[in-house]
């Protein structure tokens, strides 16, 4: 290990299993130190939890799960320097003693991953406002929450990294409207934060990662079952490929653990796609494709009828017509 983050000190909100574990043991093992985060001390998968799975899955659910103060132990184990906290991050005064954590047990904030998330699906019609809450305030707001905290230490000292989990979900996936809001919801913040304090010595970027965790073993699992159950043919050189890429978190971690690098230091406001196996992709910046224009009055309804089509939107294809749409 080349301990590329020797002397730095890193926060992982999310931390106690799938991929912030992943993210917070490998930031140690390049010499971070590390304070891991969750909600609160690990209990056993609940009631909806054994509804939708077999004895199998349960048994591999299981074996993903934790918290905090076990993956502060596995790096301790290892090693290297970790001190557990419990406590929700979408709640401001908490997300503010977490980051006071980090300062009064290391001495400073380097990194800050904020990977806090409340995962769910379900059709905006069937989505109750607890579901919403649940989905979008950890994600969103926790991570305004974080770095309303952390940003000013990093400014004093001119140096910092801030990495968002986001998810591919921020492209707008069917049956995950509030889950979609809240990561399309954070690409727009981190890029609006990266251009803030990118001239102080800051950068922050988005991921979109693909690995191993409970939340999506629970909640993919019980998706294929649905469409099985409702007669969908499955792909299943689809599905291998799904399951390749959701490997052990710890294998997308290096891209993490670059990000936070002095040699990433032009890169900012950027989202990319990573994978457990070894794939990572940048996104484009958006564009605007086409443009209609008429100088001097506003446009009649009969005229945006007849030039819409024909000029603005000439070979546009609407994503919920495609075939491929999600």
């Amino acid at each position: 290990m080349t301990k590329k983050l020797e002397g730095k000190v890193a926060v992982v909100t999310g931390s106690g299993q799938g991929v912030g574990r992943g993210i917070a043991i490998f930031l140690a093992r390049e010499g971070a130190k590390v304070v891991t985060n969750n909600r609160k001390p690990s209990s056993s998968a609940g009631p909806q939890d054994y509804n939708r799975l077999t004895a199998a899955e349960r048994e591999k659910l299981f074996a993903l799960k934790g918290d905090a103060e076990s993956t502060a132990s596995q790096i301790i184990r290892e090693g290297g320097e970790a001190v557990p906290f419990y406590g929700n991050v979408a709640d401001f005064e908490t997300a503010g003693k977490l980051i006071q954590t980090a300062i009064d047990t290391f001495g400073r904030i380097d990194i800050l991953v904020n990977n806090a998330a409340g995962l769910g699906s379900g059709a905006l019609i069937a989505t109750s406002e607890a579901d919403w809450d649940y989905q979008t305030v950890p994600k969103l707001k926790g991570a305004y929450n974080t770095m309303r905290h952390a940003l000013p230490g990093m400014i004093q000292q001119k140096s910092g990294r801030v990495i968002n989990v986001a998810s591919l979900a921020w492209l707008g996936f069917a049956g995950l409207a509030a889950y979609s809001a809240a990561n399309a919801g954070l690409v727009g913040l981190t890029k609006a934060v990266a251009k803030e304090v990118f001239p102080m010595g800051i950068t922050v970027n988005a991921i979109c990662p693909q690995a191993a965790s409970p939340g999506h073993f629970v909640e993919y699992t019980a998706m294929v079952k649905k469409l099985v159950s409702a007669g969908v043919q499955i792909d299943e050189g689809k599905l291998k490929e799904v399951e390749e890429a959701h490997g052990p978190a710890e294998d997308l971690a290096p891209f993490i653990a670059y990000l936070a690098t002095g040699e990433a230091a032009r890169i900012s406001g950027a989202v990319f796609d990573v994978t457990a196996n070894g794939r990572v992709a940048l996104f484009s910046e958006p564009v605007q494709t086409s443009a209609i224009k008429k100088d001097g009055q506003p446009w009649t309804v009969d005229e945006l009828i007849k030039t819409v089509p024909e000029e603005l939107c000439k070979d546009y294809v609407s994503t919920a017509a495609r075939s491929d749409w999600k």
